[in-house]
C-alpha cells in the first residue's frame, strides 16, 4: 500500500465464522487445484476462532497487478484480524499449466 497500491474495505459487516467457512471451502477447491494461497489456512482458523465477531472485508491489489490480498478488519476498519494472499499468473496459459500439471497446447 505504501508504494500505491489499490485497495477498498467494504461497508457491511459480517460474522468472522461466516467468513471462516466461505474461505474453508476455497482453501480445499484451490489445494485440489495445486494452488496455495499464503496465509489462508492461517486466515480460515483466526476467523473461526473470532466466532461472530463482525469484520469489514477488503482487498489489495499490488500496483503491478502481480498479487492480491484479501483482508479481514475489526469492525471499525482500524485492525487487520487476518490477510491471505498470493501471486497472479501471468497468463491463462501459465495459470491452466500450473494449476492442473497439463502442458500447454500447442
Amino acid at each position: 500500500m505504501i508504494a500505491g497500491a489499490d485497495f477498498v474495505v467494504w461497508d457491511g459487516l459480517v460474522p468472522a465464522n461466516r467468513h471462516a467457512g466461505v474461505f474453508r471451502g476455497r482453501m480445499h477447491h484451490s489445494l485440489k487445484r495445486g494452488h496455495t494461497i499464503d496465509g489462508l489456512a492461517d486466515s480460515v482458523d483466526i476467523l473461526r476462532r473470532a466466532g461472530e465477531e463482525p469484520l469489514r472485508t477488503g482487498s489489495i491489489d499490488a500496483v503491478d497487478r502481480s498479487s492480491w490480498f484479501t483482508i479481514f478488519l475489526n469492525s471499525t476498519a482500524t485492525v487487520v484480524v487476518a490477510c491471505c494472499g498470493g501471486r497472479r499468473p501471468t497468463t491463462m496459459e501459465s495459470a491452466d499449466t500450473s494449476e492442473s500439471g497439463a502442458q500447454p497446447r500447442r
